[in-house]
């Protein structure tokens, strides 16, 4: 997808971007130029606003996505992002995604979740049916945190439905194969680690793999959340932590705008401990602890 950028005009002089990295990425030069274009192009394409301050953090990403493309300059990738590549769109959207998570991250949510909202939840829904939708998924290890919640509370009778979502095709996909090192799952109980985790043996030594029965209620998928959402039916509980943080207000009040659409009348929202709803969006209530009900 091609954007305009009124900063690129050709015979328009590049200016230095500052001290240069060290070492061996000195080759390259990010220009204020390229920068200001690759701001609006991460912006456009996936609604995350980069600062000053991400600059380094912009370099030393995107300088893998030159030396694979053979690229001479940072300008020169600039242009071909602007020729419209999907495969690249999706390797620059990746590289600038933060994915930061963990088992059980924000315990609260989990001790809500499991003594306060489920039992509520099958008091309330003779239809036995639940869906939730982790919304920022990043590599599983929060809808696999919730799944266990679930299934270790809710009777064998419901039906349960996980979908778990997020914006970097490789960490759907991490999280979609469910392994991980033993390094992972050391916060977890070991009660836990025994009944949901089977442990690598051989050439998975130091592995582990979440179990069948649990990776079979999540359904993962790539999902640009300003874009479309295929999704026709409506979720009683949305997790959308640590991700509104990297946009702009007005994004994040269409967005929670639209999880409430997409949620049933009463639904649970869980953000992130940075995050709020105030001044954002009046459709939902706080419960406390970052946990929220949709009102309207």
């Amino acid at each position: 997808m091609a954007i305009a950028d009124e900063t690129r005009q050709s015979g328009q002089p590049e200016r230095a971007a500052g001290p240069r990295p060290a070492a061996r990425e000195s080759e390259f030069r990010l220009t204020d130029s390229d920068f200001s274009f690759i701001k609006q192009f991460i912006a456009t394409q996936a609604g995350i606003e980069l600062s000053e301050a991400k600059r380094n953090l912009v370099y030393s990403r995107l300088v893998r996505r030159l030396r694979a493309l053979q690229l001479p300059s940072f300008s020169a990738y600039c242009h071909y992002l602007e020729s419209g590549d999907e495969e690249e769109l999706e390797h620059c959207v990746n590289a600038l995604t933060t994915n930061l998570t963990s088992f059980f991250r924000e315990a609260h949510h989990f001790d809500f979740l499991q003594r306060e909202l489920l039992p509520a939840l099958m008091r309330d829904k003779p239809d036995k049916e639940l869906r939730v939708w982790s919304a920022g998924c990043s590599t599983g290890e929060e809808p696999y945190s919730i799944a266990m919640v679930l299934a270790e509370n809710l009777p064998d009778d419901w039906k349960i439905r996980v979908l778990a979502t997020d914006l970097d095709s490789s960490v759907v996909a991490t999280g979609e194969a469910g392994q991980y090192t033993l390094e992972r799952i050391t916060g977890i109980s070991e009660a836990r680690r025994r009944r949901w985790f089977l442990r690598g043996k051989g050439d998975n030594a130091g592995q582990v793999k979440v179990r069948k029965e649990i990776r079979d209620m999540i359904t993962f998928k790539r999902l640009n959340l300003q874009n479309n959402w295929p999704m026709r039916q409506r979720f009683d509980i949305i997790f959308c932590r640590n991700v509104v943080i990297y946009f702009s207000k007005d994004t994040q009040r269409a967005l929670f705008d639209r999880f409430a659409e997409q949620m049933t009348p009463g639904g649970h929202l869980f953000i992130g401990h940075s995050e709020t709803l105030y001044k954002v969006s009046d459709r939902f209530k706080l419960l406390g602890s970052t946990v929220y009900q949709r009102v309207k």
